[in-house]
């Protein structure tokens, strides 16, 4: 057999096997989520999608700053959301983070916490919430994250995000903080880029 035939070979092996692992790792990735009682996108059903800047009545944003231009430092930028067990589960599918801790009431009734709670980044994805109500064009630059307390399933947060330093350029450094009534969850500092909107 010839190099070239012996290398086509195996490349086809390489390619069968790849195939095969990657069926398998999807089965048991949904296997997974089935027994952790996730849906995946094959089972649920559509969704209807959500459309850049529009609030779903269940959703609250409070902005100060009205256009690009306007923005300096104190401007601050608020959402909040309620994160209940539809987006605990669904971010649990999205991101595969299946820790029990999350999904499983009885498996987190025996931890230091005594029920489930939020994942931590789900409840950071806040920040990011109150930041695409920034006007103009967001772009994040960096992200800085303290995670004080937990957050059981079911709880009503607010991220509130305040301009405290323009670094020129279009460039402006955030306190980031969620609160969970008047307990700050997490707390933090973001840069980011404002950039105008491209034409419609």
């Amino acid at each position: 057999m010839s190099s070239e035939s012996h290398r086509n070979a195996f490349l086809d092996t390489w390619t069968e096997t790849s195939a095969h692992m990657f069926d398998s790792v999807v089965a048991a990735n949904r296997a997974a989520f089935a027994a952790f009682g996730v849906e995946t996108e094959e089972e649920s059903e559509p969704t209807e999608r959500i459309q850049p800047a529009k609030d779903l009545p269940e959703w609250h944003a409070e902005t100060t700053a009205e256009t690009p231009g306007e923005l300096s430092v104190g401007d601050r930028f608020e959402f909040t959301k309620t994160l209940g067990d539809d987006d605990v589960r669904q971010f649990a599918a999205v991101s595969g983070d299946t820790n029990p801790l999350h999904l499983d009431d009885d498996f987190a009734a025996d931890t230091r916490f005594g029920g489930r709670i939020v994942h931590g980044t789900l409840v950071g994805g806040l920040i990011s919430a109150a930041l695409a109500r920034v006007p103009g064009l967001v772009i994040y630059l960096s992200q800085d994250l303290e995670f004080h307390n937990p957050v059981p399933v079911g709880q009503t947060l607010t991220a509130e995000c305040e301009i405290v330093e323009d670094l020129g350029n279009n460039q402006y450094r955030l306190t980031t903080r969620v609160f969970n009534d008047d307990e700050v969850v997490i707390d933090g500092e973001a840069v980011i880029l404002v950039d105008s909107p491209p034409e419609e």
